[in-house]
């Protein structure tokens, strides 16, 4: 698969600055969650990623490769988008089967009976067919292989957008808030899938929600983004467990931590909560307030 290297991204819609100087090394297999409020830049971030928008400043490397002068489909990434993108036209196992139908794209596949046969001819092939039934199985959408988009639930639809992404097997998978679209089960039952998901494929994924529940559960790295700027990237737990200032710790967990205003006292061993009460700072917090 691929590792992601982002360098100094930023991003600018005019005189607004949507994301600020963003540099972020993703190894090779990570479950990498963009988190942050509406508005924070992190699915701008990840379009730039994709390549669907340009950046204004910085670099990014993908599997040490610099990539973000090349457009979209030079990039080896898939991307599930947060509407799901089905073709309401075809099966689903059309749906599935077609990046590697576009793969072998010829300008005459626009001619309507000769293209519709070619199209055909490639969704047959051993080759073709066997990878969309083996990820059909994954998916558990056997069954619904020969039906359209409008008779399947909002959790098969899911399944289906993941499986076009899986076909193409590319060396990173990005998501943009895939789940937001279901019912609190369905996003709890979706949340492991996709997590299964990552443990069976062994790439690297990019997700992009503001749910943190999300981020905790499934991401290997978290990055948490407030006003287009990193404020802290590490695992769950050390986003959890050691906040890097009071955006982050306000931010994380549920309820939220508790924050009191204190003095530290003159020797800084301990702090001063007013009044006579006092709390004594572990030794390796002394002499840094």
């Amino acid at each position: 698969m691929a590792s992601i290297k982002l360098q100094d991204i930023t991003k600018n819609f005019a005189d607004k600055h949507v994301v600020k100087g963003v540099s972020i090394d993703v190894p090779d297999g990570e479950f990498l969650v963009l988190l942050g409020p509406s508005g924070c830049g992190k699915s701008t971030l990840l379009r730039m990623l994709a390549g669907l928008e340009s950046i204004s400043g910085g670099e990014i490397h993908i599997n040490e490769r610099r990539v973000d002068e090349l457009p979209p489909t030079e990039r080896d990434i898939a991307f599930v988008f947060q509407s799901y993108a089905l073709y309401p036209h075809m099966t689903v196992r059309r749906n599935i089967a077609f990046p590697l139908i576009m793969r072998q794209h010829r300008w005459w596949f626009h001619i309507p009976l000769l293209g519709g046969m070619a199209k055909r001819r490639i969704e047959r092939s051993p080759a073709v067919s066997q990878l969309v039934e083996r990820t059909a199985r994954t998916l558990a959408l056997t069954d619904w292989l020969d039906k359209f988009p409008r008779t399947l639930s909002g959790g098969q639809r899911q399944r289906v957008a993941l499986g076009r992404a899986m076909v193409r097997e590319p060396q990173v998978f990005l998501m943009d808030e895939p789940l937001s679209n279901l019912d609190a089960k369905l996003r709890t039952t979706m949340r492991a899938e996709i997590s299964k998901l990552h443990q069976r494929v062994g790439g690297t994924f990019v997700y992009v929600t503001h749910d943190q529940v999300e981020a905790m559960t499934m991401g290997t790295r978290i990055a948490l983004l407030k006003d287009g700027v990193v404020q802290q990237f590490g695992s769950p737990r050390e986003i959890y467990e050691a906040p890097a200032n009071l955006y982050v710790a306000r931010f994380i967990g549920t309820p939220p931590m508790n924050l009191l205003q204190a003095t530290v006292n003159a020797d800084g061993s301990a702090l001063a909560l007013g009044g006579e009460a006092s709390m004594p700072l572990p030794a390796h917090l002394r002499g840094l307030a």
